[in-house]
């Protein structure tokens, strides 16, 4: 078999995660939209945007990360995404002598979202899985894995 989906994530014969990425960004982008309104207004304050993009349009393109082997490829893509995402959240500032608007580097970004970027998100929580792999024992994994009893 060349690929097949196991718990909406694609797994290929190759362990190729080009399209599980592709398929999580487009979730991503689905979700982001959804939240549009909520994201763009101004009664809300870019702290609560922030926590809304975590929690919600994050959560949804990382799911499932602890198995990807991210190359750069792969790690520009997502980055990407995100400096979209907080392009949106944070909009153009305005200078405050000249009154002309300004558009944000990714490197304001940074110090704008002092969160982990995406990319950090997703080796920490790799390397939390490792743990728990690691701390399993060869019988625990086969009970688990088996779903017999020793």
């Amino acid at each position: 078999m060349e690929e097949f989906k196991y718990l909406r994530k694609k797994l290929t014969k190759q362990n190729s995660i080009q399209e599980e990425i592709k398929s999580r960004l487009k979730s991503g982008n689905a979700c982001y939209h959804s939240v549009q309104n909520r994201l763009s207004s101004s009664f809300l304050s870019k702290n609560l945007n922030i926590k809304i993009y975590r929690t919600t349009i994050l959560s949804v393109v990382v799911y499932g990360c602890e198995t990807w082997s991210l190359k750069l490829r792969e790690e520009c893509r997502l980055r990407v995404f995100e400096n979209g995402a907080l392009r949106r959240i944070f909009w153009p500032k305005s200078n405050e002598v000249t009154r002309e608007w300004k558009k944000l580097h990714n490197e304001e970004f940074n110090d704008l979202y002092s969160s982990p970027n995406i990319v950090q998100v997703i080796k920490s929580r790799r390397m939390r899985w490792v743990g728990h792999v690691a701390r399993m024992g060869g019988e625990e994994r086969c009970i688990q894995g088996c779903g017999g009893e020793t």
